[in-house]
């Protein structure tokens, strides 16, 4: 049952998706996550989780892989009704250091299933258990580009929860244009209005969890964005606290959220936490995750690195 699940080296190939190539310094960056997925992913088909070891990973890629580690425990608990278990035990195998990157892994395996979030798999985090469908608007965006980057949301997303579906088309959008600000701008633009702040948002996730672009790339993202700077830098936050979570930050990394925030990322991260602290007794809903991002924002506002509102 197990080998038709397997990714193979052309599965994810960028280029014969038609992908924006980039630039030359970013490609092979980008390139070397999508394997890095893709390594998850099969490790988990091929035994467990046990056999994605930190040790024998590059930090910088560690939480990709642990992304499509989630998504192939995901779609082996959906296809034998083990209610979660192989997420579970995720989850443990990484100490809860990836808790956000598990949680949209596990968008992707709905997604490929055409399931809604979270039939059949118990959800591990209150409000973060959302971020199932940013992983949900990756999948789509990755697999079928000419589609959604031209408008089309799909008919399960068509819910309260198509801001953060359309997070996660944002954070594909950063691979799909080769990480070039221009390419980025150009694209979001030809979509609605209401809708293109949401991307910015996965840009700036995209952009600072992957820590591929030089500072000259990240000013002129900064310049492309214009008004949707606030979700850009929310998007960072979400992308600093992921890293720090995880106990290693790449200076790539950390430099990129600097660049979008104005914080470092311990300052960044802690915007994430305290905003979340503030909706401890509200409902677990789209809603709340949609106050969460705005709080964040807020607090960028409110730094001397933001700008005040």
């Amino acid at each position: 049952m197990r080998r038709p699940l397997l990714l193979g080296p052309g599965d994810l190939d960028m280029a014969k998706r038609g992908f924006h190539q980039g630039a030359a310094d970013v490609r092979p960056k980008l390139e070397a996550v999508v394997r890095a997925f893709a390594t998850g992913y099969n490790a988990v088909v091929q035994g467990g989780p046990e056999r994605l070891s930190p040790a024998d990973a590059d930090p910088v890629l560690y939480g990709f892989a642990v992304e499509g580690a989630a998504m192939s425990s995901a779609l082996l608990d959906l296809l034998t009704l083990s209610g979660g278990r192989r997420v579970a035990r995720l989850h443990r195998c990484t100490d809860d250091r990836y808790t956000h990157l598990i949680h949209v892994g596990v968008g992707w395996a709905y997604a490929r299933l055409r399931l809604t979030p979270w039939t059949g798999v118990r959800a591990h985090t209150r409000i973060l258990r959302w971020l199932a469908w940013d992983g949900w608007g990756f999948h789509e965006a990755f697999f079928r580009p000419g589609a959604v980057f031209h408008g089309a949301v799909e008919r399960a997303a068509r819910t309260a929860a198509r801001p953060i579906r359309d997070q996660g088309v944002g954070r594909a959008l950063w691979f799909y244009a080769g990480a070039d600000p221009a390419r980025v701008s150009e694209v979001i633009d030809g979509f609605a209005s209401s809708r293109r702040a949401d991307l910015w948002a996965g840009i700036g996730l995209a952009a600072c969890y992957t820590g591929a672009q030089s500072p000259a790339g990240l000013e002129r993202l900064v310049q492309a964005c214009g008004h949707h700077r606030p979700h850009l830098a929310q998007g960072a936050a979400f992308a600093a606290k992921a890293r720090h979570l995880s106990g290693h930050v790449p200076q790539s990394c950390a430099d990129a959220v600097t660049h979008l925030t104005g914080a470092t990322v311990a300052q960044a991260a802690a915007w994430t936490d305290d905003a979340l602290a503030k909706l401890a007794d509200k409902p677990d809903t789209p809603a709340t995750y949609e106050r969460w991002r705005e709080q964040i924002r807020r607090s960028w506002s409110l730094h001397p690195g933001g700008v005040a509102r």
